[in-house]
């Protein structure tokens, strides 16, 4: 009798639509995206959006101008807000998480007054580490990366390459478990291109970071990726994920074997029919 007095004086009475449950990814995966939904000016890029990003593997995203490649990794980053939808990585909120985000821009990446050095160890300054612990973390990025030029001198000083080394190292700093690439090549010339690739594939290969690269690049995207996440137009939604297995490191000769000619052939015909559409 209660429910229909309420029902008379309060208006109707409706059931609380329960929230869906949160399914996680197969095993292996590392970042779970579950109804990722994000709108400008009233019209949806993504939309329901599910995806799973495997652990310890460099994931290579592709896709048609204006598809949303750099919105989806600055919004599994954080950088950029979502309207609706659960982001987890390994289970855990990016606040739990350790990133590294390497910026297409990166004379804007870095802070101008500090010097080259100083910028690379910033994140550590950050977490608190002692001066020992940072300059023992800083040696071994500077090994790594066989660095020849002067990381004294502030970085308007150095080359677009080299700053752009310095942002990869300064992402690198402190471990993350994850690290994003939004087109880190671009700015570059060929041969800083050529190097700087190889040297990512040889911090995957000694760390296993998992990579999420987006790329405008198509030989570059197969290149370095264990998979290539290939984009719809919008409201984007994914037309393929391929994996690409040849081992590492990957050469000047992988780039003729059959396995890369295939997995790129295929990735330019999904793409091609994505843009068709």
């Amino acid at each position: 009798m209660r429910a229909a007095t309420d029902a008379v004086i309060n208006g109707p009475v409706y059931a609380e639509v329960p929230k869906p449950v949160f399914a996680p990814g197969p095993a292996g995966t590392h970042i779970t995206i579950r109804g990722l939904t994000k709108y400008f000016a009233g019209w949806p890029l993504y939309e329901n959006f599910d995806l799973d990003i495997p652990k310890n593997r460099i994931v290579s995203v592709f896709g048609p101008n204006g598809c949303g490649k750099s919105t989806l990794i600055n919004m599994i980053a954080g950088l950029s807000p979502i309207d609706s939808g659960e982001i987890l990585f390994d289970g855990k909120s990016l606040k739990d998480t350790k990133i590294g985000y390497v910026f297409q821009n990166y004379r804007e990446a870095m802070f101008p007054w500090m010097r080259t050095i100083d910028n690379i160890a910033y994140p550590l300054k950050l977490e608190g580490r002692s001066k020992a612990e940072v300059d023992r973390r800083m040696a071994e990025l500077v090994a790594s990366f066989d660095v020849k030029f002067d990381l004294h001198r502030y970085p308007y000083e150095l080359s677009g390459g080299q700053q752009q080394t310095a942002s990869i190292m300064r992402a690198l700093a402190s471990n993350p478990e994850v690290l994003f690439l939004d087109e880190p090549f671009s700015a570059l010339d060929f041969e800083m291109t050529l190097f700087i690739r190889e040297k990512l594939q040889e911090v995957f290969m000694q760390t296993g970071t998992t990579m999420l690269l987006v790329s405008h690049d198509l030989e570059e995207a197969v290149y370095l990726a264990d998979q290539v996440l290939l984009l719809t137009k919008r409201p984007t939604r994914v037309a393929e994920i391929l994996d690409y297995t040849d081992a590492r490191p990957r050469t000047l000769e992988t780039l003729s074997a059959p396995s890369f000619i295939g997995t790129k052939k295929l990735s330019l015909e999904i793409f091609q029919r994505e843009v068709r559409r």
